[in-house]
């Protein structure tokens, strides 16, 4: 009975140990499965990455010129006759298209010299509109328009950040799954450098889209103006007018009349003498007549 039962005990310990030993067996090989899984996932990113850039390339070839996205800039120098009417009516200009004013600047150098910069934004639907209507009421100087197609740059983010988003979704999805420490702390690492992409790439495309949205145009504006000098007796009437032009009148008389007094009196011992040289000519002249009998 002692070896029987010594026996059913071996046979059960070695039932117990073989068993120990497939458990983990396959929980390593449940670990590592899960391993090369996140493993994998990461590493589609660059593969969706690069099929993301041959879709985009496709879709720009394909769209239509109605879809391109076109960051339009000018930059206008002009003279007008009244700086401040013009600027008052670009900018009622700006409030109708629905644009708004970046800057203005002044500059004023003396009373008869005013020129001036502004940089607007205006909506790009209406970019054509409103170049025609600051150029027809001043003398354009210079006229620059540029023109850049940012349509392929777009649709190659926009790509980008679908597939990012999508290896987003998945990290997120392995997160809530994943028991093990060390996973969660490479899973959590790996999303924060996702996310970090996402939101790098979000910003470019709203960057591009402002900038398409919205053109940007540059006046320099300069004063070119003529001052006619304002006169006294504009404002004055008939009676005003005589009594002002008595009293010039008057005045040019009593100066007048005191140069003489000035004159006569500063130079009286000169006409004395004068008086006395030519009286004695005459005298000298008459006795040398001789007498009519």
């Amino acid at each position: 009975m002692n070896k029987k039962f010594t026996a059913i005990l071996l046979l059960v310990g070695l039932c117990l140990l073989a068993a120990a030993c497939s458990m983990s067996t396959s929980q390593e090989n449940a670990k590592t499965e899960e391993s090369k899984t996140i493993s994998n996932e990461v590493g589609m990113e660059s593969e969706m990455e690069q099929s993301s850039d041959k879709d985009s390339s496709q879709q720009t070839q394909t769209g239509s010129s109605t879809d391109r996205m076109i960051i339009h800039q000018a930059q206008l120098q002009i003279k007008v006759k009244e700086f401040e009417q013009a600027q008052l009516n670009i900018e009622q200009k700006v409030t109708e298209y629905g644009g708004y004013i970046v800057e203005s600047n002044v500059h004023r150098q003396d009373a008869d010299a005013v020129s001036g910069t502004i940089t607007i934004r205006i909506p790009e639907k209406h970019f054509q509109s409103f170049l025609k209507d600051a150029e027809e009421q001043a003398t354009i100087l210079e006229r620059n328009v540029t023109g850049e197609d940012v349509t392929e740059q777009y649709v190659d983010l926009k790509s980008r950040v679908t597939s990012k988003r999508a290896v987003e979704a998945r990290l997120l999805e392995f997160m809530s799954q994943s028991q093990k420490t060390e996973d969660l702390l490479k899973i959590s690492s790996d999303l924060a450098a996702v996310q970090e992409e996402i939101e790098l790439i979000v910003g470019k495309m709203n960057y591009l889209e402002n900038q398409t949205s919205y053109s940007t145009i540059e006046i320099s504006m300069f004063e070119d103006r003529i001052i006619v000098p304002e006169l006294d007796k504009n404002n004055l009437d008939t009676w005003d007018k005589t009594k002002k032009q008595l009293a010039t009148s008057t005045n040019f008389m009593l100066a007048a009349g005191s140069g003489l007094i000035v004159f006569f009196i500063g130079n009286l011992p000169v006409i004395i003498l004068l008086l006395l040289v030519g009286t004695v000519v005459y005298f000298i002249i008459k006795r040398k007549k001789p007498n009519k009998k």
